[in-house]
């Protein structure tokens, strides 16, 4: 039988200044699971580096030019399992062919989705009828 704990539905505008509040949400509800209390602090890092680097992605590349679109992010947590699904509505992008980023080059862009991969379980991307989502799992049980 499938659990279900928690599930949020959030949709910000498609404007950086809510990064912030995003993650915030994210550490919070990753604060509030049933984990070990000393694997607790890092799963809010995590799930808050994770949730902003996609969010900012989402901005960034899906309507740019159209301040009036918005981002919907919906957070569960399903027998032991947080999923996070970020949804928007640009061109899209091949998960697959993301290059690893040369870590020792001082750049500020790039990283994003080499973050993601390193604090989640899986990471898939999917273009469907309605827009593209980005699909994050991390077992946290």
């Amino acid at each position: 039988m499938c659990e279900t704990v928690v599930n949020l539905d959030i949709v910000v505008p498609n404007q950086t200044r809510y990064l912030r509040f995003v993650g915030a949400i994210a550490e919070q509800l990753a604060k509030e699971l049933d984990v070990q209390e000393d694997k607790r602090d890092t799963l809010a890092y995590h799930l808050n580096l994770a949730l902003t680097e996609a969010v900012a992605n989402a901005i960034q590349y899906s309507s740019a030019v159209n301040a009036k679109d918005s981002v919907r992010i919906c957070l569960s947590v399903e027998d032991a399992y947080l999923s996070v699904r970020v949804f928007d509505h640009g061109r899209g992008f091949d998960l697959a062919a993301v290059p690893t980023p040369d870590l020792d080059e001082l750049r500020e862009r790039g990283r994003g989705i080499f973050f993601i991969r390193s604090v989640m379980d899986s990471v898939q991307y999917r273009k469907t009828d309605s827009g593209n989502v980005l699909e994050m799992r991390k077992k946290i049980a």
